[in-house]
């Protein structure tokens, strides 16, 4: 295929993603919305209060960058493993496999989705945080890119997941056991400073300690690891997943039998 016939295959996939998940945005774009809510008024407001300051800022100040990468994580990866495996059970995955497409442009379609997703829930939980705490930006390009690579990472993730997955309950399986877990013990509402010596090292074993603390630093200039090996972490992820993802697409892995 030339170059022109690539860009149009990618562009058909992204705008079908972007179309599936606004179409219903009463089901994608809502309950993270109101969720996030209860988040900043339960944790930030009502416990935050009590806390007092975190890293020399207040609770709702230090929790809100982690917020705000928990609803990109958890939107870029659900957008892509729930279209990606209505497409295997409709058997319409079928019509792309056929087609001349080259599987890196598949999936780069489809993580392109994912990300307009989770960039698009982030921005919402964002506007709504100017409601509870003041934002600074200590380094916008930052911030932007760490947004940018956590929802490509978590995009592929959700595409591996949708290429294993069987049946329906397959793809809630990762999410509930893995990502909630994860999210919570990657520094989103606490620094790992306040952990014994021996968990923060287990703790730098979690790849969302990374995502968060690049983020904030980006927000607030704090953060609980070096944010170099930050984005060395993340842009190693994203490398590994994406060639896992080629590699059993290529196959058919979860497609063809």
């Amino acid at each position: 295929m030339n170059r022109s016939a690539l860009w149009t295959a990618f562009a058909t996939i992204v705008i079908r993603e972007i179309r599936r998940f606004t179409r219903i945005w009463p089901q994608t774009m809502v309950p993270p919305a109101v969720t996030m809510t209860l988040y900043f008024i339960i944790f930030g407001s009502l416990i935050g209060s009590r806390i007092g300051e975190m890293e020399g800022f207040d609770y709702m100040s230090f929790i809100v960058p982690g917020l705000i990468m928990m609803s990109v994580i958890t939107n870029s990866y659900a957008n892509v493993v729930s279209s990606f495996f209505s497409m295997k059970f409709q058997r319409s995955v079928e019509e792309l496999l056929v087609s001349p497409v080259p599987n890196a442009v598949i999936l780069a379609g489809y993580v392109a989705g994912g990300v307009a997703r989770g960039i698009g829930v982030g921005l919402i939980v964002t506007l709504l945080s100017l409601a509870f705490t003041q934002l600074q930006i200590h380094n916008l390009p930052l911030m932007v890119l760490t947004v940018v690579l956590t929802a490509i990472l978590f995009s592929l993730g959700g595409f591996i997941n949708a290429l294993l997955a069987t049946k329906f309950d397959d793809i809630s399986i990762v999410p509930t056991f893995v990502l909630t877990p994860l999210t919570y013990l990657g520094g989103v509402f606490y620094s790992i400073q306040l952990l014994p010596e021996f968990w923060q090292g287990v703790s730098m074993v979690n790849p969302i300690l990374y995502m968060v603390n690049a983020f904030r630093f980006g927000i607030l200039g704090i953060s609980d690891v070096n944010v170099y090996l930050s984005l060395i972490m993340i842009f190693a992820f994203i490398v590994l997943l994406s060639a896992v993802a080629l590699v059993m697409l290529g196959r058919g892995k979860g497609i063809r039998h």
